[in-house]
Parts: C-alpha cells; sequence; structure tokens
C-alpha cells in the first residue's frame, strides 16, 4: 500500500526524520502536535492556550489531508499533569461532537519543549 506525506503550512513543520502526518489507504495517521504557533514557532503560554493551539494544529493538518477533525478516530493524549483534565475535556468539547473519538490519556514526566500537553491523532476518510 502506498503512502502518502501530509504537510500544512498552518501547523508547526516537522523538526527531525518525520512527517506531519501520513496518509495510507483511508487512514491518516497524525504525528504528536506541541502547541506551538506556527508563525511564531513558540509555546503558547498557559494549559488552556496550549490545548487551543494544539487542537487548531492538528485541524490544519487535517485539512490538508482534505478531512477534518470530525474524521479523528483515535487521540492519544499526554499531560504532565492530571489535573489538566476536566480543563482538557472542556476544551475538546469546543472541537468534536458525537460520537467522540477513542482517546488514551497518559500521564508523563515531561514533554517536548516543556509542553504542558501533547496530542496525536489517526483520522479516517470515507
Amino acid at each position: 500500500m502506498t503512502k502518502t506525506a501530509i504537510t500544512s503550512d498552518k501547523a508547526p513543520n516537522a523538526i527531525g526524520a518525520y512527517s506531519q502526518a501520513i496518509r495510507s489507504g483511508n487512514t491518516v495517521y497524525m504525528s504528536s502536535q506541541i502547541p506551538l504557533s506556527p508563525k511564531s514557532i513558540k509555546l503558547a503560554e498557559g494549559f488552556e492556550a496550549q490545548a487551543v493551539q494544539i487542537f487548531e494544529n492538528l485541524k490544519s493538518v487535517a485539512e490538508a489531508a482534505s478531512s477534518s477533525l470530525k474524521d479523528i478516530v483515535k487521540l492519544n493524549i499526554f499531560l504532565t499533569d492530571l489535573n489538566n483534565l476536566t480543563k482538557l475535556n472542556e476544551i475538546m468539547g469546543r472541537y468534536f461532537k458525537q460520537p467522540y473519538p477513542a482517546r488514551t490519556t497518559i500521564s508523563v514526566n515531561s514533554l517536548q519543549e516543556n509542553a504542558q500537553v501533547v496530542v496525536d491523532a489517526i483520522l479516517t476518510i470515507e
């Protein structure tokens, strides 16, 4: 099966040997997003701003794949503080409608660039 790299200039560029996303068949595997602004390449300040920036980045990559967040079937979320889970759920409610994607949430000691949250996703295209 062929795989095609997906890129969006509205999300931070991949830094390293990986792609923003890869499409294989009807599935798009989106690399993890840290809360960097694609314009300034600076980390958003505060948990809410970081979570919003991540979902905006994921939205941009999904759109570059001719899709949208509604097609996400799985999210993997990494948090440095599980006390932010309630706020994360609230923010996700702004971006997703039922049926919500399946989700894994993992607590970690630290993340790239000292981010408080990192998210990757899988979406399917009809």
